[in-house]
């Protein structure tokens, strides 16, 4: 169907139209949502981190306090005499390492860094040693408790020092203890997360204090920022070989360590680009999705409106050819009143000359016979042309509701010689079987009539040329029902739409450029007169329409 510009342009607009106010909505919603969503995830994963970094800080530095709390309770509450002995000194530290199992050994000194008693593997090192000049000895007693960093030492196994001053008594010593940084470790690593993820701590010479899954090893310095001078907790962004990472930091105070922990935003932040995915994914379907409905919303209202103009013009063009018709219907009972004059004048002379030919003597005229029979001639011809005219009349005039009792095969027959003489024309043959025992009805015959008029008329023009019309007509006592049978053999309806010979404007005869409206008007007819109008049809084989009447 070709489409006039005007239209195109009205289904563009109307797209358009549907798109933007489906769209545009849509869209700010989803950027909305989107980047709430974003923030308060972002939020949450680096609070989430931060808190991380805070809970491990506060996990080591509840160790360290624990294991100090350790050595200064022993300091308090035994003297220095009695950690002398070496006896009592083993069971004071299996007594310790019974709560910790991290203890290395256990050292008592005096106040010039003498080795009074040793528990633990290295006695025959330490015996001998003298830590005056050490420097976590001399930060002991300056401040009287001390935690050192991570170190080797002789031991050449990873440990960090606790050392506390007993200055209570007569002379001043110090208690002590070497502690595996493995505890450090196994708290630290539970920080690590994903695959991409690391956690250490450094000193405040951005020395690793424990090892690190892929910034280094321990005692060495790590493949990252140096953040010994962080202090607090504190989340950066920074980019980092060429990628952006996630650092969180977190400072203790003694000793004065900082928690590192490392993490790539992609991994962290994997669920939010996944519901990002998946948002997109779903905003593209539906955005497919309205802009197809769009297209076929705008295409079917287009393609309604064009047939309504269309139903519209048709309708315009019937209304045309009524008012055409009305006219005619009047032009032609004017003019068959002006006929009826002329015929009644020559039906009195007609009938005026025959008798006269009465009253002459037969044998004086020689071409007598002749005379009369074209004299009969005239006057059949003339009865013949006042039906004509009175059907003229009848048909002319408006189609009020006019109730009388009438003979239907009367109507029939009237119906069928106004059709005549064009079946004639066409070759087509009508043959009539009517049933004398039908009663009189009371109902309106010019509508009855019409009716007739356009099933005889479809016969016609579905046979074209040469074929039968078969008329018949019957009572149905048992239903009190009258029945006008229009048969013809030409080529039938099709199956598939058969449906619909009765939907107005609805017609197979195309090629003839009429509206099909007889069917649609006749089926009214019907309705209104309280009776129905049935079909059957089959293609090549002809059809039959089958008018039900009520008989009352």
């Amino acid at each position: 169907m070709t489409m006039d510009p005007y239209y195109k342009k009205l289904q563009g607009k109307m797209m358009a139209s549907i798109l933007f106010f489906s769209l545009v909505p849509l869209l700010v919603l989803a950027g909305t949502i989107y980047y709430q969503f974003s923030v308060a995830y972002t939020n949450k994963t680096l609070q989430t981190l931060r808190t991380l970094a805070r809970n491990r800080c506060r996990t080591v530095e509840m160790f360290l306090q624990e294991r100090a709390a350790q050595v200064v309770t022993v300091t308090r509450t035994h003297s220095i005499e009695q950690l002398e002995d070496q006896t009592y000194l083993s069971n004071v530290f299996n007594v310790m390492q019974s709560t910790s199992k991290f203890f290395i050994d256990i050292e008592v000194m005096d106040e010039h860094g003498k080795n009074l008693a040793y528990v633990g593997p290295y006695r025959n090192e330490i015996k001998y040693s003298d830590c005056l000049d050490e420097n976590w000895f001399r930060l002991v007693l300056a401040s009287g408790f001390y935690i050192s960093d991570v170190c080797l030492g002789f031991r050449e196994v990873p440990h960090f020092t606790i050392a506390v001053v007993n200055n209570n008594g007569h002379r001043p010593w110090v208690l002590r203890t070497a502690i595996s940084s493995e505890s450090i470790d196994d708290i630290i690593r539970q920080g690590q997360c994903g695959l991409r993820g690391d956690a250490f701590i450094i000193n405040r010479n951005n020395v690793l204090q424990t090892p690190s899954r892929l910034s280094g090893s321990l005692m060495g310095h790590p493949r990252a920022p140096d953040f010994s001078s962080s202090v607090g907790t504190a989340i950066r962004e920074i980019e980092f070989e060429g990628a952006p990472t996630l650092f969180a930091t977190s400072q203790m105070i003694n000793p004065r360590w900082v928690v590192v922990i490392k993490q790539e935003p992609g991994e962290e932040l994997q669920p939010l680009f996944m519901a990002r995915y998946v948002g997109l994914s779903i905003l593209t379907i539906a955005i497919f999705l309205i802009a197809s409905g769009a297209v076929l919303i705008t295409q079917f209202i287009t393609r309604e409106l064009v047939r309504m103009e269309r139903k519209n013009a048709e309708k315009q063009d019937i209304l045309i050819q009524s008012a055409k018709m009305a006219a005619l219907g009047k032009m032609a009972a004017g003019i068959a009143h002006e006929i009826n004059n002329p015929l009644a004048i020559i039906a009195e002379q007609a009938g005026w000359m025959k008798d006269l030919l009465n009253e002459e003597d037969v044998t004086k005229i020689r071409n007598f016979k002749e005379i009369e029979g074209c004299l009969g001639k005239i006057q059949r011809n003339i009865e013949r042309s006042g039906n004509i005219v009175h059907h003229l009349l009848r048909f002319g005039r408006r189609m009020e509701p006019t109730m009388e009792t009438f003979d239907v095969n009367q109507t029939v027959m009237e119906t069928v010689s106004f059709l005549e003489d064009e079946a004639k024309f066409r070759e087509i043959k009508i043959e009539t079987d009517y049933d004398e025992t039908l009663p009189k009805i009371t109902t309106d015959p010019a509508q009855l009539q019409q009716v007739f008029l356009n099933l005889i008329n479809n016969a016609i023009d579905a046979i074209a040329k040469g074929g039968l019309i078969a008329i018949k007509t019957s009572y149905h006592k048992e239903d009190n029902e009258i029945s006008v049978e229009i048969k013809d053999d030409g080529v039938g309806i099709p199956k598939e739409v058969i449906g619909n010979i009765f939907d107005p404007f609805f017609t197979t005869k195309t090629e003839q450029g009429r509206p099909g409206l007889g069917l649609s008007v006749s089926y009214s007819i019907m309705e209104k007169l309280g009776g129905r109008i049935t079909a059957k049809s089959k293609t090549s084989e002809g059809s039959k329409f089958t008018v039900w009447i009520p008989a009352i």
